[in-house]
């Protein structure tokens, strides 16, 4: 039986995006507002973003690709009910 992180490793990006863009989008927020996190998580520009969703990339080979930010370890709680671990992306 495979893990969770094994299983959200597994999971396309492509498939997930819509769903946090109705997240925020429920909390008054933007789609420009959710590239730039996500731009400021990962490294990646607007136009890189799009290509991993057009490439339907998992979210291992997502963040294989990505230059994270290095203050990511001040980032802490939950993202979709999930606690965050820095494990979870490498």
């Amino acid at each position: 039986m495979k893990t969770h992180d094994e299983r959200i490793a597994e999971m396309n990006y492509a498939s997930v995006y819509p769903h946090y863009l109705n997240k925020v989008e429920k909390k008054g927020r933007t789609k420009a507002e959710l590239d730039e996190v996500i731009s400021w998580l990962t490294g990646f520009d607007n136009g890189q973003l799009h290509s991993l969703i057009a490439e339907k990339v998992n979210f291992k080979i997502f963040f294989h690709r990505a230059s994270l930010h290095p203050h990511t370890s001040q980032i802490t709680g939950l993202i979709c009910g999930t606690v965050w671990k820095r494990s979870l992306i490498h």
